[in-house]
């Protein structure tokens, strides 16, 4: 994994610009907390975290995007959830978990600001604001991990590709990104075969175009009727708790 600093010279912008949670902070929180921050970029398909390892660092990502992968028996794995500008993954060190529960793969390349897990836990252990941020977001992120996970057992592929599309543009804010059949085959825990023709189905619909993994969505309202009920709920579970969040 090959992470580069960005440099005094930098024009990247500085993470209290790029990451709502952190800066959703109190000003006088918020730079201490900076303060303590390093910047990175992150390309895609790299590896922030594995199941097992300790957390070295906790990550704000600013126009990254991260995908958190459950994983069992080594090889074979779900997507429990997704990361970008509004959060922070590695929040659970604060609350005990020293080792990584998770896979963390970078979906979208972009910028993070990333703290060191040991300053992380001793700011969290003084600094109220960053307690009450981290409760309420962490409860956020269980709520949709448990609503995508009921998903992958009850429903059929399509309304699954099409929930995971649709909260994929919510995160990035473009109806345009990337997704390879092999990344989507791991998020959705199935055979790239079952993922071509899930997207060969919506593709017929005129929902998306799909192409050596360029996807863009054509028609919002109908990818969201072909999806399934899940999709309104982890977007409204999100919505309400980043709500809260951000209070």
């Amino acid at each position: 994994m090959d992470l580069t600093f960005a440099s005094a010279h930098s024009s990247m912008p500085p993470p209290d610009f790029g990451n709502r949670l952190l800066a959703s902070l109190p000003e006088d929180d918020l730079l201490h907390l900076d303060s303590l921050c390093e910047q990175v970029h992150v390309d895609v398909g790299d590896v922030l975290y594995e199941p097992g390892q300790a957390i070295q660092y906790i990550y704000f990502p600013s126009d990254s995007l991260i995908s958190l992968l459950a994983v069992a028996e080594g090889r074979m794995t779900l997507e429990v959830g997704s990361v970008g500008r509004e959060g922070m993954i590695g929040a659970s060190v604060a609350l005990g978990h020293r080792l990584a529960q998770v896979r963390a793969v970078v979906q979208r390349a972009g910028h993070a600001s990333r703290i060191q897990a040991g300053d992380f836990c001793a700011e969290f252990g003084r600094m109220e604001s960053l307690q009450r941020l981290l409760y309420r977001y962490t409860d956020t992120l269980l709520a949709q991990a448990i609503q995508i996970a009921v998903c992958s057992r009850f429903h059929v592929l399509e309304a699954r590709l099409a929930r995971s599309l649709l909260i994929t543009r919510d995160r990035l804010q473009s109806e345009k990104f990337h997704l390879t059949h092999e990344f989507l085959a791991h998020a959705l825990g199935v055979r790239r075969v079952g993922v071509t023709k899930a997207a060969s189905a919506l593709q017929n619909q005129k929902l998306i175009t799909y192409s050596r993994g360029n996807i863009e969505i054509l028609d919002s309202a109908g990818l969201e009727a072909v999806s399934c009920r899940c999709y309104e709920m982890v977007k409204d579970t999100g919505s309400i708790g980043m709500a809260n969040v951000f209070l």
